[in-house]
């Protein structure tokens, strides 16, 4: 058995699998301190984060050059480093059990309950649906990839997690969605009527915002979880603090802190104590001088009837510095929508300089492995 008191660097174990069983107890041991830390690593995406994060061991077998965590730390997830090499981010057992314990009192779950996990426990989503199962002291239904009909079939009295995309999945099936306990919506922003559509299927939604730092999602509908404090910053940036907060990133990569909060990369507002997410800094289009929020766009476009999906990023583009792209899957694809279409539907919606000037045609937007849309993909596109 693994004691952590004997070594002043907690080993850490990269376990590059599938979803399952064995995954779960490597997660179960670390948090009980009965296992070296785990880094989950999905097969065919492991060599990046492999190369950066250098665990002590892969698959049990001890790796020249790797080293170990902090004694508190308990699992390392890999970001999807979309904008360069993945960074390890540290959470304590202590912090994952936190949220883990957060999120079953806002849902008013409790032991006995059971969970299902659809999406990879190498995300943090994925990873929170083992710790709540730990919490719930009951087994995952654990699916190695999202399946519609497959999750419909099994997930009748449980709790799970998605993200919009995969809800759209089973709202486009029409099926009924009053047998999950509750959906755990995150990871990005619905499309708009998404959850007004699942509720009428009968759908218990509560949507979240949160990311790896954070443990996962620590503000659901809009409202902190208990001992999770939000505030925005000056420069309009979401700031977080409590006990849910990681223990810092692997090989000293600086974490955005300001006096005891983290930083986000996203801007929101606060009204009536309700956080409302705009949209990602980095995702801000510079068009003619003027500063339009990407994901703002998407939101306004996405309420058109003839738009099934839409995602939004900037072309760079000579005289004006960037122009917004609109790329949209069409609700159908025999009557698509033109963009003079849609620039006189987001007339009365948005500023002039926030409508679209381009637009692309897709049979389906390009997703990461964590099912959020590939917006680097798209920009490459552009």
């Amino acid at each position: 058995m693994w004691r952590n008191q004997s070594h002043p660097d907690r080993p850490l174990h990269a376990v590059v699998r599938p979803p399952g069983a064995e995954l779960f107890a490597a997660v179960r041991d670390a948090l009980s301190g009965d296992g070296p830390a785990v880094l989950p690593l999905a097969p065919g995406h492991s060599g990046p984060a492999l190369a950066a994060l250098r665990p002590t061991h892969v698959e049990g077998v001890r790796q020249d050059g790797g080293t170990g965590v902090p004694a508190d730390v308990a699992v390392v997830i890999a970001t999807s480093g979309s904008t360069g090499a993945p960074k390890g981010v540290m959470l304590s057992a202590t912090a994952l059990r936190t949220s883990a314990a957060a999120t079953l009192r806002r849902l008013e779950a409790s032991k006995g309950d059971r969970w299902l996990c659809c999406l990879p426990p190498s995300h943090v989503s994925g990873l929170q649906v083992l710790v709540r199962s730990l919490l719930c002291e009951t087994e995952p239904v654990i699916h190695e990839r999202f399946d519609p009909e497959a999750v419909l079939r099994s997930g009748v009295d449980h709790h799970v997690s998605m993200v919009p995309t995969q809800l759209h999945r089973l709202v486009e099936l029409d099926a009924d969605l009053s047998g999950f306990r509750s959906i755990v919506l995150g990871g990005a922003a619905p499309r708009p009527g998404l959850l007004a559509e699942a509720r009428a299927l009968g759908a218990r939604v509560v949507t979240t915002y949160g990311m790896s730092e954070t443990s996962g999602g620590c503000v659901y509908d809009g409202r902190p979880l208990d001992g999770v404090d939000v505030k925005i910053g000056d420069d309009g940036r979401i700031r977080i603090s409590g006990p849910v907060l990681f223990s810092g990133y692997r090989h000293g990569d600086d974490a955005p802190f300001d006096g005891g909060w983290f930083v986000t990369s996203d801007l929101g507002d606060l009204a009536g104590g309700r956080l409302r997410v705009l949209g990602r800094a980095d995702d801000v289009i510079n068009t003619g001088g003027e500063k339009v929020v990407a994901a703002s766009v998407a939101s306004v476009l996405g309420t058109h009837p003839e738009v099934s999906e839409v995602a939004v990023v900037g072309r760079p583009d000579a005289e004006w510095g960037e122009v917004v792209v609109a790329v949209v899957v069409p609700a159908d694809p025999a009557r698509p929508p033109t963009l003079e279409q849609l620039r006189a539907y987001s007339g009365d919606r948005l500023p002039a300089h926030a409508a679209p000037r381009e637009l692309r045609l897709e049979s389906r937007l390009p997703l990461l492995p964590n099912g959020k849309t590939d917006l680097a993909r798209l920009r490459a596109g552009t």
